[in-house]
């Protein structure tokens, strides 16, 4: 018998997750898959908003359908808070005990001029520290001050630590696409499996 060692897969079973959030300001329904491929179907109704959340799908390699009707006669604050609500709420039942998980990720994204750094932690305690000037008050139909809020709602659902950093850019939609860019590879690498923490919870205290 041949001491033959015969390599073991971290993770066998797909995480998703469908969430949904009625309010009186909006209704939004939430599907993810973190295993998936990128594909995304996604009516916010505010377009700058879409093409945001498609960035996280295709660089995060995450399967994301998300569907909302808000109060945008109002503004675009309800949609795109309770879109980020949600999406976490989505997120935290998705990645389950996170056992095996990397646990941390970062990334660094050009876009031009511009250049963002996001750094994430699925430590199970919501803090976002954001710094961000960015060079208009809108792009499209987002208010650039919501992006804050989107984040926020994330945060605050999903159970994670978040840094956000804009180092470079005068180009607000460069900036506010390096964001989401390097957002969305930092979740990839965080929920990746490491084959040498298969079925432990990659923290001392045992919980996350």
């Amino acid at each position: 018998m041949s001491n033959v060692l015969v390599p073991t897969t971290a993770q066998t079973t797909v995480r998703v997750a469908e969430v949904q959030r009625n309010t009186a300001e909006t209704r939004v329904q939430v599907r993810i898959n973190l295993d998936g491929t990128g594909k995304a179907r996604l009516q916010s109704g505010i377009g700058f908003l879409d093409h945001m959340l498609d960035q996280i799908a295709r660089h995060g390699l995450i399967d994301l359908d998300i569907e909302c009707e808000g109060d945008l006669h109002i503004d675009g604050h309800h949609t795109v808070e309770d879109i980020g609500i949600t999406l976490g709420q989505a997120f935290a039942k998705a990645v389950g005990d996170k056992k095996g998980i990397r646990r941390y990720g970062h990334a660094y994204v050009p876009l031009d001029e511009a250049l963002s750094r996001v750094v994430i932690d699925f430590s199970g305690r919501p803090s976002l520290h954001m710094d961000v000037k960015f060079t208009a008050g809108a792009i499209g139909q987002l208010d650039t001050q919501l992006v804050y809020e989107f984040f926020q709602g994330f945060v605050n659902h999903a159970g994670v630590t978040l840094h956000i950093d804009n180092l470079k850019g005068f180009n607000a939609h460069h900036q506010c696409e390096t964001i989401f860019k390097a957002f969305a590879r930092a979740l990839r690498f965080a929920l990746e499996h490491d084959e040498r923490m298969a079925g432990v919870i990659p923290s001392t205290k045992g919980a996350l």
